[in-house]
């Protein structure tokens, strides 16, 4: 019985990190995958462990464990250091035998274990990747995160205002352009016309929700939104003189990363849901009113159609290359 170990925070898991654990799974009747924490790590513990275990979940002789990191001293030298996690470790886990690591500290590590180690692509030759690089520069380094952690760094992109002023026509061509999922209004998917109830008012904030969360799952890097729940409640209180108090607990479960905000001077296209033309200008500054109510910053979408897909594709480019 050959037990192998591999310890990290995996914040978070990437492409180079699944190249190790099945490096080290080929050589091991075991291999421990050790997720340490604290309740500062910029990613949820929980999360992370979530991925980790999709990812194996058909491997077998891959075991990973969560344990808390209440035991690291980073003002020690690398070896007094790496005694201290040798102690914890040995207590906690079954006999080690192997160290498997791409790190500084693995030979040290092993040493005090009692283990062997065995480095694995220490350049980062084969795999040019880091966690550190993967949270500050996503986009840049999208092909070396799994899919399932993929959703974590996708980008939520609202665009808002009021009716006729362009929102559906750029959320369907932002997302054929950069080859992404878009949400629609979903409420034009439950009602069929402006004559609706706080029920229905209700129905729709939950499926718009929903839709959000679903979508966001299978896209590429950006989900462009054609409205949000802050939508929702404006009208709601705009044809009912009500917002049903479940509308602003639905408004913090979806985050949008990116506000853009439709400006009316664009021609009024009437259907049987838009009966607010004579007042666009008003509802213009109802919705604006709540973003700044909120501090939520937002561009400004001004122009004919061309004039605003040359002006969002520039925005979202800059997104992306950050």
């Amino acid at each position: 019985m050959i037990r192998g170990l591999i310890i990290g925070k995996f914040m978070p898991i990437h492409l180079g990190h699944i190249a190790l654990i099945r490096f080290a799974a080929a050589q091991c009747n075991e291999v421990i995958v050790s997720m340490s924490y604290t309740d500062k790590d910029s990613i949820n513990a929980e999360l992370r462990f979530s991925w980790i275990k999709e990812i194996f979940k058909n491997d077998i002789n891959i075991k990973p464990v969560l344990i808390e990191d209440n035991f690291d001293d980073e003002s020690l030298p690398l070896e007094e250091r790496t005694k201290k996690w040798a102690s914890v470790i040995g207590s906690r886990y079954p006999k080690i035998h192997k160290i498997f690591s791409s790190e500084s500290y693995g030979e040290s590590f092993a040493r005090n274990l009692g283990a062997t180690h065995v480095a694995f692509d220490y350049d980062r030759k084969q795999i040019a990747v880091s966690a550190t690089l993967v949270r500050d520069h996503p986009f840049q380094y999208w092909n070396y995160i799994p899919d399932v952690v993929r959703p974590y760094f996708v980008k939520n992109i609202c665009f808002y205002g009021p009716e006729s002023t362009g929102k559906s026509t750029m959320s369907v061509r932002m997302a054929q352009l950069y080859n992404t999922e878009f949400v629609p209004e979903v409420a034009r998917e439950l009602i069929t016309s402006n004559d609706f109830t706080v029920d229905d008012i209700i129905r729709i904030g939950y499926a718009q929700t929903e839709r959000v969360k679903e979508k966001r799952k299978v896209a590429n890097k950006m989900l462009f939104c054609d409205t949000d729940v802050i939508t929702t409640e404006i009208y709601s209180y705009h044809y009912l003189r009500i917002i049903p108090p479940v509308l602003f607990d639905l408004e913090k479960e979806v985050a949008y990363d990116y506000y853009f905000l439709f400006n009316t001077d664009t021609p009024w296209v009437a259907d049987h849901m838009r009966d607010l033309g004579e007042k666009r200008v008003e509802m213009y500054n109802v919705f604006k009113a709540e973003l700044d109510k909120r501090r939520i910053p937002y561009p400004l979408v001004t122009g004919n159609y061309e004039e605003r897909e040359q002006f969002l594709q520039h925005a979202i480019n800059k997104i992306l290359s950050a």
